[in-house]
C-alpha cells in the first residue's frame, strides 16, 4: 500500500487490514473468494501485482504472507533505498516466500544515485516508474523512463538506473524465473489447458475441491 489502507476478507475466514507501506502477498492457490475495499478517510492508492504458478503448485491451499511496514526489510546505500518485498538486494534479504522464484524491489533514488541491482541470467525483468524519471542502463546509454511507465528488459544479469533530475525518483522493480509451461486463462482462473479450465469452473460452481465456502459466504458488515 503506497497510501491509505485496504480491508481484505475471504470465505475461509482469513481477514485484516493492510495499512501503508505494507504489503500481503497472497497464494491462491487450488482457489478463493476474496474482498478488497478502502479503509481509511485517506485515498487508497498501491500496486497489484498478478504471478502465476506452476503446475505443480496451482492446487495448493490458499495462503497470506502479510508484513506490516516495520516488518519489510529496507536498505540504503549512496542515496539509493530499496525496500525489499520479495528477493534480495543490497545485503538485505526478504521473508516472504514466494512458489514462484521472483524479486519485488520498491526503490527510491536521491538526486544523483545510482543503484545497481544483480538478477539472475534468463529471468524476465521489467520496471514501472511512480515518481520522476529514471534511467536505466549505462552511463553513455540506456532510456530515459518518465512517470508512469513501464520498461521491459532484455535477458541480462543486472539492472542500472540512475537519478539525474532534481527530485526523488521511486520505481518497482520485478523480477521472475519464467515458468516454462502454457498458459490457459478465462474469467479468474488461469491455468494449463482448455480441459484444467472447464474443470475449475465446474469445481465452482458445484462448490467442490476448494469451493464448499463460495455458495454460502458473505462479506461482514
Amino acid at each position: 500500500m503506497l497510501s491509505g489502507a485496504f480491508k481484505h476478507e475471504d470465505f475461509a475466514g482469513h481477514s485484516g487490514v493492510i495499512e501503508t507501506g505494507g504489503i500481503q502477498w497472497m497464494t491462491a492457490g487450488r482457489g478463493v473468494m476474496h474482498s478488497e475495499m478502502p479503509h481509511s478517510a485517506e485515498e487508497a492508492h498501491g500496486i497489484q501485482l498478478w504471478i502465476n504458478l506452476p503446475k505443480s503448485e496451482k492446487m495448493v491451499e490458499p495462503a497470506y504472507q502479510d508484513r506490516d511496514k516495520k516488518d519489510i526489510p529496507v536498505v540504503s546505500k549512496n542515496g539509493a533505498t530499496v525496500k525489499v518485498i520479495a528477493g534480495e538486494s543490497l545485503g538485505a534479504k526478504s521473508e516472504v516466500v514466494t512458489r514462484t522464484p521472483a524479486y519485488y524491489l520498491d526503490v527510491h533514488l536521491e538526486k544523483g544515485a545510482k543503484f545497481n541491482q544483480p538478477l539472475p541470467k534468463g529471468w524476465n525483468t521489467f520496471a514501472y516508474v511512480l515518481s520522476g524519471a529514471v534511467h536505466f542502463g549505462p552511463d553513455t546509454e540506456g532510456q530515459v523512463v518518465p512517470k508512469y511507465s513501464t520498461v521491459v528488459f532484455n535477458d541480462g544479469d543486472c539492472v542500472d538506473a540512475k537519478n539525474n533530475g532534481d527530485d526523488i525518483t521511486q520505481f518497482v522493480l520485478i523480477a521472475g524465473k519464467p515458468i516454462g509451461e502454457p498458459v490457459v486463462r478465462r474469467g479468474p482462473f488461469v491455468m494449463n489447458t482448455s480441459e484444467e479450465i472447464q474443470q475449475a469452473f465446474k469445481d465452482f460452481r458445484s462448490g467442490q475441491n476448494g469451493f464448499e465456502k463460495a455458495n454460502d459466504w458473505r462479506l461482514r458488515k
